[in-house]
């Protein structure tokens, strides 16, 4: 029977850790800095961004946005989208007033979140956290929205 050092460790034990090295005598009198986060990092290296734990982001995010009241989407493009809509019920290229334009893009904004509200509560029905396409498609059967 052969006796190497792989044999003798069993499954799943962890191999021991160094004794820790001692420090450096110091000849100054001054005392010891530690490099904390202020301390500039060593040349040639990358400072490490911080890292939040699964779901903390998200969470940070969720508070942030039901803080405020401000649009999510970009005036700009939803506004194109709504006269590339226009032109597709008249050959002319049809105005909009500025406060047309927002009521509407707050009008919509409102009915999506309401929409994903309703299909996170359908996800979580079915004893999920991701949101799948046929729980945004059941919210809008149940709610009676027309294709």
């Amino acid at each position: 029977m052969r006796h190497d050092s792989s044999a003798n460790r069993r499954k799943g034990s962890t191999p021991k850790r160094r004794p820790p090295q001692p420090s450096p005598a110091h000849s100054s009198g001054s005392p010891r800095r530690h490099s904390g986060p202020s301390a500039a990092p060593p040349a040639g290296a990358t400072p490490r961004r911080r890292r939040f734990r699964p779901g903390t982001r998200a969470l940070m995010e969720i508070r942030k946005y039901q803080k405020s009241s401000d649009l999510l989407l970009r005036k700009k493009p939803f506004a194109r989208l709504v006269r590339e809509i226009c032109q597709g019920f008249s050959r002319e290229a049809l105005r909009w007033q500025v406060y047309a334009l927002l009521a509407l893009q707050e009008a919509a904004e409102s009915f999506l979140v309401m929409l994903f509200a309703d299909a996170n509560l359908c996800a979580i029905h079915a004893k999920r956290v991701t949101l799948f396409p046929r729980d945004v498609q059941l919210a809008r059967r149940i709610r009676g929205v027309e294709s």
